[in-house]
């Protein structure tokens, strides 16, 4: 149980030092996420479409 004590103690105090960001630095960040999804994510998908393309046109289902 003291284990336990000193664990959750010693969380707080680390806690107590983190630096949180401000309401304009998290908009900021989510912002920066969320472009970066949607271009990866739109990426990621002409990579799909494309080598579905060429492997069907290899096969001969195109």
């Amino acid at each position: 149980m003291r284990k336990i004590q000193q664990y959750v103690s010693e969380s707080i105090q680390e806690l107590k030092q983190v630096t949180w960001p401000t309401w304009e630095e998290l908009k900021g960040s989510t912002l920066v996420v969320m472009l970066f999804s949607l271009i990866m994510g739109c990426y990621i998908a002409g990579l799909d479409v494309g080598l579905s393309w060429i492997v069907n046109q290899i096969m001969g289902r195109g």
